[in-house]
C-alpha cells in the first residue's frame, strides 16, 4: 500500500510539474546566455587547455612528421565494385 501511495504522490507531483512548466515562458535573451554558455561549457577543454597546458607539449602536438610526397606509391588502389545493386536492378526488370 505504501508503494502504490508513493507512486501516486510522486506521479501527482510529476503532472503537477508538467503544467507548471507549460506555462512558463523565458524572454529571450536568457536563452541566448544559456546557449552561449552551453557552447563554451561544451568547448571548455579546447578553449582553456591551450592556455594552461605545458609549451613542450604544445609544441610536440603541433610538430607532424612530414610525408615524401615526392615518392609515387608502389601499390595501386583499386575499389571492387558492388554487383549487388546490378542484380537487383536486374532482377527487378525480370519481374
Amino acid at each position: 500500500m505504501r508503494v502504490w501511495l508513493a507512486c501516486f504522490f510522486v506521479l501527482f507531483a510529476l503532472a503537477e510539474l508538467f503544467d507548471w512548466l507549460q506555462e512558463f515562458n523565458l524572454p529571450l535573451p536568457i536563452y541566448i546566455l544559456g546557449g552561449a554558455f552551453l557552447a563554451v561549457a561544451s568547448n571548455y577543454d579546447k578553449i582553456f587547455d591551450s592556455y594552461f597546458a605545458d609549451s613542450s607539449i604544445v609544441e610536440a602536438s603541433i610538430e607532424q612528421p612530414q610525408l615524401d610526397s615526392l615518392t609515387p606509391s608502389t601499390n595501386p588502389i583499386s575499389f571492387p565494385i558492388a554487383s549487388a545493386v546490378e542484380d537487383a536492378q536486374i532482377s527487378q526488370t525480370d519481374d
